[in-house]
């Protein structure tokens, strides 16, 4: 497989880590200019009222105009117990959660001054909990359209998929409020990893993907 370009992301969705699985080099966009309401700083959860959205407040220091790079987390409220708490409610009952509580708990009281450290460093604790080690990660110094790689920069939206969308069948695993809501597919990361613990890196590789060219 071509190598594959993302998007950065926040606690990503299952889709996008999938594909970051199923590759042996992966590159991750840092020099776009950041786009509003995506996975770049918006994860999406199940909670006994149905999906919610966690979205990590951020400054734009050039406008529209700012690279991801540049956004800057916006730290003038507590954003970050607020996230935890809800992810706590809506996964303390969830077969895995306290297992991997303490791995995760500590990153949501540290202060982060950049959206792509946070992400960053999210990220590496998501591969360590999924013991992921052979994957190749790069991550971008200026904005460039590759042909050599899949661009897959854009395909991963909470609303729609806009540019080499990525067509993914999703297998039920047990969720926590299933009985309420069905099966949803397709939520952060942190849903599979709490339901399924070390299972979930096996749900991963299983995932059927093709790519539009």
């Amino acid at each position: 497989m071509k190598p594959i370009l993302l998007s950065t992301a926040y606690l990503p969705p299952i889709s996008w880590m999938a594909v970051a699985m199923q590759t042996e080099h992966m590159g991750i966009e840092l020099q776009e200019t950041f786009p509003k309401q995506t996975y770049r700083n918006r994860c999406t959860i199940a909670t006994s009222s149905g999906k919610l959205n966690l979205t990590v407040p951020v400054k734009r220091i050039n406008g529209n105009h700012t690279r991801t790079c540049d956004i800057r987390i916006d730290n003038s409220n507590n954003w970050q117990l607020l996230h935890w708490r809800s992810i706590i409610t809506a996964y303390n009952k969830s077969p895995f959660f306290l297992y991997y509580r303490d791995q995760f708990e500590s990153l949501f009281f540290k202060k982060q001054e950049h959206l792509v450290d946070l992400n960053r460093e999210l990220l590496n604790e998501l591969f360590k909990a999924l013991q992921i080690k052979s994957l190749e990660i790069f991550y971008t110094n200026e904005y460039v359209v590759k042909s050599d790689v899949y661009d897959l920069r854009n395909s991963f939206h909470p609303k729609s998929l806009t540019h080499h969308p990525v067509k993914i069948e999703f297998p039920r695993y047990m969720q926590s409020f299933e009985e309420n809501h069905g099966f949803i597919p397709d939520l952060s990361i942190f849903d599979l990893l709490f339901n399924m613990g070390p299972d979930a890196f096996q749900y991963l590789i299983n995932l059927k993907l093709s790519f539009e060219e």
